[in-house]
This record gives structure tokens, sequence and C-alpha cells, in this order.
């Protein structure tokens, strides 16, 4: 079925526009140019303001690219930077769309200076951007700093149960402004997911009764059923979800779409990246927990990942004095242990596995917070210590470095089984390299090897792309 003249525009954002979305995605994922082409071809366009780069400056966490020696230093400096960043990619974004469409701009609320970097652009950007997409947290003063600017406001969550915090707490005092809601399915969506702790991540639940679930709480909280609700995670062709289109049990519905913008003309990731998305196969893309914000993630199952799940089978437990389980003497030499003691007791039955493992050259034992001892080699030693020695505060509170931006929050152990997820982030942009970085990536993405439009190695235009979707695939 051609759903070409079925896909009607919704008022979003104060426009009507059709309800198809660019997913905002992360660092230097989605910038001006394509959500600005998005835009242009009458749908939203969202660019990513996650520490967004200045074009012709460079990327932000580059080694070396910042001038403080201190930490708070570099994070004031990178919050400037982020601003700038930021204004730059929706004044492109603005410029390209050339009036058409609507212009969002997505951001981590788990981000470092988020709060000063929302208003930072925002107090610059007047007209240009219409909406804010923000989810990765709880999100409660996104509500009344887009209020401050005139500026619609999109939660991000993926369950009725988030957003009736978020209702409660804070957005039933500035409704005026609630541009929709964002459901993302945390079993297919790329990127950090909003899995809870009472979900199994082995076991996905169907889209329908949980976005079903999510109107009838909007429904009893009195918002109408014009505030649309944008369905992400899992969607690729409009014709699996005929049963949402003009379908009054769920209102006013929209697609959002992140994976599949990945592989256009005006895709900002490398073309490096952009061809090994042909040869992904189903299975390729998984959960893990390696992400230093806490939340789980789904990334391609790279070189990159299998060393961070190979580190974390690399443990043992041990205690500082000998007990009945732990009875036999591990001495602790070399840097980065991460305690004072110079000896530790471990489980006679983990010397064996220890033995091994300082034999193929991952000699160095550190602390991690679940008090056990994990071995990396020298090399990873010196990774970890430079990424650490250079962070720049790129999270609220990061678990990899211990950094935390609020001076009366608890202290942060740093835990050396995780990584600097923003370093990993722009270098696979930097250097195109797909195997040894974090690659965040849907779970369908294995779809654009059986896709026929896609056939033959072939990457489309915005425009091509959006045409297409609208035909129903």
């Amino acid at each position: 079925m051609d759903l070409t003249n079925v896909i009607k525009p919704l008022l979003i954002s104060g426009a009507e526009v059709l309800p198809l979305v660019e997913g905002g995605k992360g660092i230097a994922i989605s910038d001006g140019v394509s959500s600005g082409a998005w835009a242009a071809e009458g749908g939203i366009g969202t660019f990513s303001a996650v520490n967004a780069h200045t074009p012709g400056e460079g990327y932000l966490c580059v080694p070396g690219a910042y001038s403080s020696r201190t930490r708070l230093k570099r994070h004031a400096e990178m919050i400037e930077r982020a601003i700038s960043g930021g204004v730059a990619q929706a004044k492109i974004a603005y410029e390209t769309a050339c009036g058409r469409g609507r212009i969002h701009m997505n951001v981590l609320w788990e981000m470092g200076g988020v709060d000063a970097v929302l208003h930072g652009i925002l107090s610059k950007v007047k007209n240009m951007i219409h909406g804010v997409t923000c989810g990765a947290g709880m999100p409660f003063r996104l509500a009344e700093i887009c209020a401050k600017y005139n500026v619609k406001y999109y939660p991000i969550v993926s369950s009725a149960r988030a957003f009736n915090i978020l209702w409660k707490r804070a957005y039933s005092r500035v409704s005026d402004w609630l541009g929709g809601v964002v459901y993302e399915d945390p079993w297919l969506a790329g990127g950090h997911n909003g899995l809870s702790t009472n979900e199994d991540e082995n076991v996905p639940e169907p889209h329908e009764p949980r976005v079903r679930s999510l109107r009838e709480l909007m429904r009893s909280y009195g918002i109408s059923d014009l505030i649309p609700i944008f369905v992400a995670g899992g969607v690729w062709h409009l014709n699996e979800w005929e049963n949402f289109i003009g379908n009054p049990e769920f209102g006013a519905i929209a697609f959002q779409f992140g994976t599949r913008p990945l592989l256009t003309v005006e895709s900002p990731i490398p073309m490096a990246w952009k061809k090994s998305l042909f040869s992904r196969k189903k299975g390729d893309v998984e959960l893990n927990r390696f992400s230093p914000t806490g939340f789980p993630s789904s990334a391609v199952n790279n070189v990159f990942l299998r060393k961070m799940q190979a580190r974390l089978k690399r443990q043992v437990s041990f205690t500082k004095v000998a007990d009945g389980v732990c009875t036999e003497a591990f001495p602790l030499t070399g840097s980065g242990s991460g305690t004072s003691n110079r000896e530790v007791f471990v489980k006679k039955e983990d010397i064996p596995n220890i033995n091994a493992w300082r034999n193929e050259g991952f000699v160095v034992p550190l602390v991690t917070p679940s008090k056990t001892l994990v071995f990396v080699s020298e090399d990873d030693l010196a990774e970890i210590e430079r990424d650490r020695r250079q962070c720049v505060g790129c999270l609220s509170a990061c678990k990899f470095s211990g950094w935390n931006q609020e001076e009366s929050a608890q202290i942060i152990e740093p835990d050396p089984r995780l990584f600097c997820i923003q370093n990993s982030l722009q270098q696979i942009v930097i250097t195109g390299d797909v195997e040894n970085a974090l690659m965040f990536c849907g779970h369908e993405g294995y779809r654009f090897a059986e896709d026929p439009f896609y056939e033959g190695g072939y990457i489309p235009s915005v425009k091509e792309l959006v045409a297409r979707i609208r035909t129903g695939y």
C-alpha cells in the first residue's frame, strides 16, 4: 500500500508538518546540514546539541584541544564551546530548511552543564529552533527552560511511568509548552536506552500496549490528543505501522527515524561508517552496560565492545585482610591499582586465571567500585589514565572518571571497567575507524543490507529518503 497521500500533516511546534521526524542522535551524528535538509522536505529535522562543534574549529574532546589545565576550567571551556557549536548548527539548519518544516534540537539531560548549554543556545537562536527533545535521565527542568524562550519541549521516555513522574513533579506547571512526548522503545532504539530496573533487557515488549498506556495517561491529565506522541525505536517501513496511522485510539502519532538517516548524502558520519552499515547483520547491535552514564546503551558489537566485554571477564573478588574465602596473598605492584595496600587476598581458585591473564599481558590489577580487581595491560592503563587526566566533565556525573559537577554530591568512585564515552564517540567521527570506537546504532541497522532501496550500496539524499519513507517503505 502506497502511503504517500495517507501520511497527513500534523500541527507540531507551531506549524503543519509531515509527521516524520529525524532522530537527534549523539555527538556529530546529526548536524545542521542533515536536520535542515530533513525540515526542507516538510518534516522535523533534529540536530544534536550534545557538545556540537563549530565548523572549522574541530571537535571538543581531541587530546590537547583544551587550553585549561584543571578539569573545572576545562569543563567551563567545554560549555562555552558547546554553546558556540550549538548556535552554529542551529543557524546552518535554519538556513538549509529555507523556512520549511520545523527544526528541533536534541540534548542529553545527563550531559555536563546541560542547563547552561540550553540557556546559552536558546538565548541566541530566537525563532531558529522550534522544539527541544531531551532524554537519558529525568529532565525535570526542561519545561521551564524551554518556556522561558517560547520553545516547545519534547521529553523522551520509554514508558508511561516515566512520563507520569515528569508530569507530576514539573511539567504540569508548564503544560502550555509541551509540544509532544517521544516514546522511545528501550529494546530497539540505538544509543542510550531507558530500560527500568523491573524490565528485562532480554524480553522485549511490543510497542502498542506501551504507547496506548502513555496516551491513556496523557488523557487522564487532560492533555489533548492533538499533542503528538513520537514513536521512536525500530521504525523503518511505515507500512509496518499502519495500525498507528490515523487510529483515534492513539491520538496524533508522528514517526521518528534514527537509524535510516545515518545513510544519506547529508549525514555527517564518515564514509567508512556509512559503508559499514551495508554489512550489518541481525544481532550485530547489542545492549551493553559500559556507558559511564550508568544507562544501558545499544551499539554495534565491534572490536571495541568485545575488548570491553573481555576486560569485564578478567576480574576477581578480593579482601584487604585474609578471611575464610579470600585466603591467598596477592601483591599489588605497579601504578594504578587504586588502593594503598601493598597486598590483598584473593580466592585460591582464582590464582590460575590471574596467572594466565598476566601471561597474556594483562599485568595491572585495578580496583573497581564492586570491590573486585580487574586486570588490564600497561597500554590499557595508559589509555585509562590519559582519558581521566584529560577529562572535561562532559557528563554531569561520570562513573569512569569520577567527575561530578555537583560539588555537594556524593563522590563517585572511578570504574576502570568503563571508558571515556565522549572521546570514543568523537574519535569514530574523526577517524572513521568503525572497529575501535563506540558505534551507536539502532537494532534495525541490519535492514540496510536487506532493503532494496539501498541495493548496490546506494546512498540516497535526504530528499530521496523522505520521499521513499512516505510511500510506506
